[in-house]
Formats: C-alpha cells, sequence, structure tokens
C-alpha cells in the first residue's frame, strides 16, 4: 500500500459516511504522487494527514420563528479548515442537502482554489440545512439574525470572512451583516464578502464567478489553438454562476442554446435570451420552464441536461456536486463537446474526470475554474481595508488577470511534474505546494 492509500485509509475511517469531502480528498491526493516522490519533507511533517484534518469544526443550532409563531430548528455548520495562507474565506450554503460532509467537501476544495488565486486567504465554509424556498422575508431575516447570532463570535475580518453559496444571495447576506453589525456595535465590513454596494460591497462580484470560469474556459482553448468565438454552449444551472457564465460566453462570441433549475432544462437552438432568463430567476423567482412560453421555438425537457440528445462544443456544469457522471459523461461526449468547464464545486465525479481525460476532453477543473468568486471576494477585502472602491472596469480586469495565472500556474505544474496538459493534476499540485510549505514553515499545528 503506497503512502497515499495510507493516507486515504486513514481518512475514510476518521470520515465515513461523509461521501463528498471523501470524493474530494481522494481527487486531490491521488495528483500529489509525484509531488510526493519529490518532495519527501511532505510526508515526514505529515502535511497529508494535517491538510485532511480541519483545524475547526463549529456545529450549533439555529432556532428560528416562522410567519405562524412556531418555533423551528435548523444545524448551522462552520468548518475552518486551514489557515496557513491567510483567514478563513468560504461561502455559506442554506440547502436542506447540507450535513458536516458537504461543508467538509467545499472548505477542503476552498483551500486549493483559494491558494490558486495568488491573494492571501485560506479555506473555510458554512452554511444550514436550512431551506429558504417557499420562505418569507420575514422568515429568512429571522433565520438569519438567529444564524450570526452563533457565527459572530467565529469570524473577523482577520480570522474568517464567509460570503454566499447556494441559498445565500444579497439578500440573506443583508441580514446576516446587519445582526454581526448590531451584536459587534462596530462598522466591521471586512467580515463579510458579496455585500450591497452601498455598504462595502465590489462592483462585479455577482458576475465574477461565471465571468471567471469563461476567461479560464478561453485561456484553455487558446492554450489548444482554439477560440470560444463561434462555440455552442450548453449550461446546467441558472442561478448566479449560470446566469453570468452565459452573459460573458455570449460577449465572447458563443451561443448558449441550454439551461436548466432542478426540475429540467430548456432548449433554444436560436440561443438563450438572457434577459428572460435573469427575470424569471432573479426577479419573479419562478422555474425555467416558464421561459418557453415568452419564445417560440424553445423547448423545455424534464430531467438533467445532460441527459439531453442535442449537440454542442462545450458544456458548462454550473449547478451543483456531482452533476455529471460516468453515463452523462458519455453523453456529453456523444453529443460533440470537446470541452468541459467546471463552474459548480465538484460537478463532476471521478470517474467521469477519469472518462473525459482519457478521451482527451479539455476540462476545466472548479478549483480553478471557478475561483473567480473567491477572488473578486478578496478583492473586496481590499477594498473594504482601504476604505475606498474600485469601478467594475477595474475589478474586471483584476479579475481576468487572476484567471489568465491560475491557468498559468495549473498548467506550469503539470508540465514540471510530466503531466502534460493536465489542468486537473495541475491544479491540485499548484494549489497544494503554496499551502504545504506555508505549514512546514509554520511548524506542526
Amino acid at each position: 500500500m503506497s503512502y497515499i492509500q495510507e493516507v486515504l485509509k486513514k481518512v475514510e475511517d476518521r470520515n465515513r459516511d461523509e461521501h463528498e469531502f471523501l470524493q474530494a480528498v481522494e481527487e486531490v491526493f491521488y495528483s500529489l504522487e509525484p509531488v510526493i516522490e519529490k518532495h519527501p519533507e511532505y510526508k515526514e511533517t505529515s502535511v497529508l494527514e494535517r491538510i485532511a484534518e480541519p483545524e475547526r469544526q463549529i456545529i450549533f443550532r439555529v432556532p428560528w420563528v416562522d410567519d405562524n409563531g412556531v418555533v423551528h430548528v435548523n444545524r448551522g455548520f462552520r468548518v475552518q479548515f486551514n489557515g496557513a495562507i491567510g483567514p478563513y474565506k468560504g461561502g455559506l450554503r442554506f440547502h436542506p442537502s447540507v450535513y458536516v460532509g458537504i461543508i467538509k467537501f467545499l472548505g477542503f476544495e476552498q483551500i486549493f482554489k483559494n491558494s490558486l488565486t495568488g491573494l492571501p486567504i485560506g479555506g473555510g465554509k458554512g452554511g444550514s440545512d436550512f431551506n429558504p424556498k417557499k420562505k418569507s422575508d420575514g422568515e429568512i431575516r429571522r433565520f438569519c439574525e438567529s444564524f450570526m447570532t452563533e457565527l459572530y463570535r467565529h469570524i473577523g475580518p482577520d480570522v474568517d470572512v464567509p460570503a454566499g453559496d447556494i441559498g445565500v444571495g444579497s439578500r440573506e447576506i443583508g441580514y446576516l451583516y446587519g445582526q454581526y453589525r448590531r451584536i459587534r456595535g462596530a462598522f466591521k465590513n471586512g467580515v463579510i464578502t458579496g455585500k450591497g454596494l452601498k455598504y462595502g460591497g465590489s462592483l462585479a462580484r455577482k458576475e465574477a464567478t461565471g465571468y471567471g470560469l469563461l476567461y479560464f474556459v478561453e485561456e484553455m482553448l487558446k492554450a489548444n489553438n482554439n477560440s470560444i468565438k463561434g462555440k455552442v454552449i450548453a449550461i446546467s444551472g441558472s442561478g448566479n454562476v449560470a446566469i453570468y457564465a452565459c452573459e460573458k460566453a455570449t460577449e465572447l462570441g458563443a451561443k448558449v442554446v441550454a439551461m436548466s433549475d432542478s426540475a429540467g432544462y430548456i432548449y433554444h437552438a436560436d440561443g438563450i435570451n438572457l434577459d428572460t432568463v435573469k427575470r424569471l430567476k432573479e426577479v419573479e423567482r419562478k422555474r425555467i420552464k416558464e421561459y418557453v412560453k415568452e419564445h417560440q421555438g424553445s423547448k423545455y425537457h424534464e430531467g438533467n441536461v445532460w441527459e439531453g440528445k442535442f449537440k454542442y462544443d462545450i458544456a458548462l456544469p454550473c449547478s451543483t456536486q456531482n452533476d455529471i457522471d460516468m453515463e452523462r459523461a458519455k453523453n456529453i461526449i456523444e453529443n460533440g463537446a470537446i470541452a468541459v468547464g467546471e463552474g459548480a464545486n465538484m460537478p463532476t465525479s471521478n470517474d467521469a474526470i477519469k472518462f473525459f481525460l482519457k478521451k482527451e476532453i479539455l476540462l476545466a477543473p472548479a478549483k480553478a475554474a471557478n475561483a473567480g468568486g473567491v477572488a473578486t471576494s478578496a478583492l473586496e477585502m481590499v477594498q473594504n481595508s482601504m476604505r475606498y472602491s474600485w469601478s467594475f472596469e477595474e475589478v474586471n480586469n483584476k479579475l481576468k488577470d487572476i484567471m489568465i495565472n491560475i491557468h498559468k500556474s495549473a498548467c506550469e505544474a503539470s508540465k514540471e511534474y510530466g503531466l502534460g496538459y493536465n489542468l486537473v493534476a495541475g491544479a491540485n499540485i499548484a494549489g497544494f505546494k503554496k499551502v504545504a510549505e506555508a505549514m512546514i514553515t509554520q511548524g506542526i499545528y
């Protein structure tokens, strides 16, 4: 049994039934085999064992009262995974599927994603099994206030800086920050990112993950003597990441023909009308199927978009983890895709990743390709510390430079260890080495 297999066995024994977390650790660790061989100091100082164990896990009760006066109790989480290169940084997810294994997988991925940005931020993640759907503004406010009443004691601008994720948008961030400010009695706007522009938010933050994904995919295609212009794209999801990935793809000359939500997907051969999708999802909060009532020639299908039979060049999974399994990966290739760009966190299963690489499909891994959101959150932290705001163009230009540099780092790391053009391994290696060296330098903790 190899050293990496031994460590994975220990991680599995300690974290049984946390399937998403174990999947994330396995995907990273197997990429690191050539690194461990070249750097015995990582084994000697047990860096793998330490990096797979969170520095701190916080689980707490969140009681709240609905509009009918009924008391409900949810569970809150914050996992501060690794702070070797900076304060913990990562979003809060409010979704009924949330449990400690989901938060740990997201926090583990965040370590390497944040490292790749080149900015001084460590990895963390949090959330709750609270479902914000079909809740009134009052119910969401009361839940957020209760959640922050416990979380506030564990976060701070130099300690841990949460942001939004699935189920946590500008409304929730506003309520969370308002409660933090009331408790602390101070305007510490660097403690949460994704804030409104009137109280310390950053321009381009809303667009950042989707835009960053396209900047990365654009670099990936360029590196392989190709272009995004004229390509046909399918996207899973219709939330923030998907919407702005669609917007930037269209700006770059591509045509998006499919988007989805949890119930089904729309296909529009002439190209998705993004204004309609934005209104349905961001303003009216309706299902994606309503799109076809307004656009002749479009069709709605129940089920997963990656099971659909239609032609496209690029697949952009922007919804949730494990959206693409082996069968869906095969279908994506049969539909003619030459590239996959991961906009969501871990949207592709490990066997599907191996299949894509074997078939020489260009694959932009999530921890690199969707790092634009956290990168711009870190830029928001910088602006907060300066009490200053950059223009949309300034933030967007910085974002693009960061994504280009992430691609370059992943590329160089892959080549250094004789892996050719493998961005999956390259991103893991580049992200890991920076954190590992910081951990060794700081001693055993």
